[in-house]
């Protein structure tokens, strides 16, 4: 048991027995002066029949004592007793972890302290005296208070587990040691656990350290969303601004461009007034002449005739030579300006936003792969919308269709008329060609991209390096990569334009392309590159933004 003070354990200490470590019940005096319980000294002296002594002192007796019990020393015992389970009751916990109880406590029990793996039983502070002052007791093996001790002792040998083998990584005892572990690292229990403690304590720091860094990325992470955030205001308002300037000054442009071309139309008009007015000014002067000349009789006779004649005094008409003098109608070059203004816009904003990739992607058709002209050494997902670039070439047949020497694979469905768009994601990828084909195209051998060769494409190499191949080719400037790219077709009107689809922009097109046959949409994956082109071109389904 355990009291409130030093001096209540001291009084206690008076009233245990040596034996049983309790409080005394039925004590009894021996000759020497040693008190015991009754029962605890005649079991100790009935497993010794042949000698009778003292197990404090061990004052050897001739015969067995008369045993009494001591009635003062039973009353202040029972006293005592009943003080310490009153006072128990309400005492708070003293050391040891407080689940742990003391085993030899009766009535309410204390927290123990220790346990002990000799005795095999927990003690609180005052039960565990014995151990600090017996000298036998001293050796015992006393540990942090813990439950259920029979789990600390070896099954093999009935001995504590106060070992740790490194080797095969368990408890083991000091006959295991000796024995099956004999060649093994075999370290106490103690230090097992403070190397464990240390690598846990590391492993705890790391884990904050990895805590931190990933705390310190949210923060990184959520202060660059806000910064995109802000940006994304200072865009929008600027591009309202911007857009709202543009749309002002065109609207001023378009009434002074009107005003301009009123003016030389006035102009021309004033021009025209003057020139029919001159015209019919020379009109009426020739008409004059024209009645001056009906006026002459035309006589057969000749001397009668030449008389009238040169009676006449006509003056010739002062009129000009009309015949280069035309009134200008083509001087409206306004109109070849504001064509290409709106070509130049239009390219333009496509290249920014295109407002009309939501008209295309209603045009959406659904694209599979044809594994008979895939490369032998691409491979073709289930469901054909998938194709990646495999080491091992596959054992198939060498289809007039098939793509031999280069890395290249065809639709499976063709278009002769009308206009189809569909999307194809390039995500991960540092090399890819897409676009379409004709049905004609060299398959077997040596191919080169370009629009007389009848391929219409586009590539990306190096991870950053975008290119149309128009013939000569055209390297293409665009905002960032893209990841998933639309392609869009128009045959009759021989219009090829990819976009990048999560920005909307078109990165290119096609224009005045003369399809006279069967065109497929072209994919190729192009080389693994040891792993570091390993994504598939996958065919993606159109998300149509209406």
């Amino acid at each position: 048991m355990a009291t409130a003070s030093r001096g209540s354990l001291i009084i206690e200490d008076n009233f245990l027995c040596s034996i049983c470590l309790d409080v005394f019940k039925k004590p009894v005096s021996i000759p020497c002066g040693h008190n015991f319980c009754l029962d605890c000294i005649k079991d100790y002296w009935d497993t010794n029949k042949t000698i009778f002594q003292c197990p404090l002192c061990k004052e050897q007796y001739l015969s067995r004592p008369m045993l009494r019990v001591n009635t003062v020393i039973a009353e202040i015992a029972a006293k005592f007793k009943q003080s310490v389970e009153d006072g128990a009751a309400g005492s708070s916990e003293e050391a040891g972890n407080g689940n742990v109880l003391c085993d030899r406590c009766t009535g309410a029990k204390l927290p123990a302290v220790k346990s002990c793996l000799v005795c095999f039983m927990s003690f609180c502070d005052a039960h565990l005296e014995p151990h600090h002052r017996i000298p036998a007791m001293k050796k015992h093996k006393l540990i942090h208070p813990v439950e259920n001790l029979e789990s600390r002792m070896c099954k093999t040998h009935d001995e504590p587990l106060e070992l740790f083998c490194r080797v095969e990584q368990m408890f083991v005892c000091q006959s295991c040691k000796d024995s099956d572990h004999k060649s093994h690292k075999i370290v106490s229990l103690e230090e097992e656990a403070q190397v464990r403690k240390t690598q846990l304590g590391m492993q705890k720091e790391s884990m904050d350290h990895m805590i931190q860094v990933r705390q310190q990325k949210i923060q990184e992470i959520q202060e660059s969303a806000e910064v995109s955030r802000e940006n994304a205001k200072k865009a929008l308002s600027r591009n309202q601004h911007v857009m709202t300037a543009v749309v002002d000054y065109i609207r001023r442009s378009q009434a002074e461009l009107t005003e301009v071309i009123e003016t030389k139309q006035e102009k021309i008009e004033k021009e025209t007034r003057g020139v029919i007015k001159e015209l019919e000014g020379e009109i009426m002067q020739i008409k004059e002449r024209s009645l001056q000349l009906n006026k002459v009789s035309i006589k057969e006779d000749a001397l009668m005739c030449l008389e009238n004649i040169l009676s006449l005094t006509i003056t010739a008409p002062q009129v000009k030579d009309w015949s280069d003098v035309t009134i200008n109608s083509d001087k409206f070059t306004e109109q070849g300006a504001i064509a290409r203004l709106e070509t130049t816009v239009r390219r333009e904003i496509r290249m920014l936003c295109d407002p009309d990739l939501k008209e295309m992607q209603r045009h959406a058709v659904d694209v599979s792969l044809d594994p008979d002209t895939a490369n032998p050494h691409l491979h073709i997902s289930s469901d054909g919308k998938q194709v990646t670039h495999a080491d091992r070439k596959r054992n198939v047949p060498n289809k007039p269709e098939r793509f031999e020497h280069v890395l290249n694979v065809l639709a499976k469905d063709g278009f002769c008329s009308g206009k189809f768009y569909y999307e194809v994601q390039v995500k991960g990828k540092t090399n890819w060609d897409l676009g379409i084909a004709n049905q004609s195209i060299n398959r077997k051998g040596d191919i080169r991209l370009s629009p007389k060769n009848g391929y219409w494409t586009i590539w990306l190499r190096k991870g950053n390096e975008l290119t149309a191949n128009a013939g000569p080719a055209v390297t293409l400037q665009v905002r960032e990569m893209p990841q998933k790219v639309g392609v869009f077709v128009d045959y009759e009107l021989g219009r090829v334009s990819f976009y990048d689809v999560d920005t909307r922009a078109c990165m290119f097109s096609f224009s005045g392309c003369d399809f006279t046959e069967k065109i497929y949409p072209f994919f190729s994956p192009c080389a693994n590159d040891g792993g570091k082109n390993m994504a598939a071109l996958i065919i993606t389904s159109v998300k149509k933004n209406i």
